[in-house]
């Protein structure tokens, strides 16, 4: 038999002392519920999410991919969202409000003031989260698909008619603002 150390001060309690007038509270409500805000930074295969609350407490940081990102949304009471504005971003602004979402699109440069240290995607996604909550950021209309094409049709031809870029470049642009 070993010799194990004896147990003193408050630390000695028999099963019958063991009473408690306190109640057992449920859990609190899952980060999920408190959420008002997500942050989210686009790329081709991994999202980047931070979620916050009202006071601008970061509840969430999520790393997802392109696969999970809708899942994940659904799931999600109606919130704000912003994203950068990019190609893809609208394909995205479209799907996000299918679910009850609002959805608001800033210029990069406009976030960018926001991005702490070390620019990283996670770190983007914060400074979305946080940039699309101020008052005077200036938003950019989603477009529709319709728009979308005529803007794809009239950058294919503006280039088409002066640019030396290889034409692969250009269908690939197109292809990734149609998120195929």
């Amino acid at each position: 038999m070993k010799w194990t150390r004896p147990l003193c001060g408050s630390a000695v309690i028999s099963q019958n002392d063991f009473k408690t007038s306190e109640t057992i509270q449920p859990q609190e409500a899952s980060p999920m519920k408190k959420l008002s805000v997500v942050g989210i930074d686009i790329a081709k295969q991994v999202f980047h999410l931070v979620g916050m609350d009202e006071q601008g407490t970061i509840l969430v940081r999520k790393r997802l991919y392109r696969a999970q990102v809708m899942a994940f949304i659904a799931q999600l009471p109606p919130m704000l969202i912003g994203m950068e504005a990019c190609g893809g971003a609208h394909y995205w602004a479209r799907r996000f409000r299918e679910h009850g979402h609002e959805v608001k699109l800033m210029a990069p440069q406009f976030v960018k003031p926001y991005v702490k240290t070390n620019k990283n995607d996670m770190r983007d996604a914060e400074a979305i989260a946080e940039a699309v909550t101020r008052p005077t950021m200036r938003f950019v209309p989603t477009k529709d698909v319709d728009q979308q094409d005529l803007q794809a049709l009239h950058r294919v031809r503006e280039r088409l008619m002066g640019s030396g870029r290889p034409s692969s470049m250009k269908s690939t642009g197109c292809c990734t603002s149609m998120a195929l």
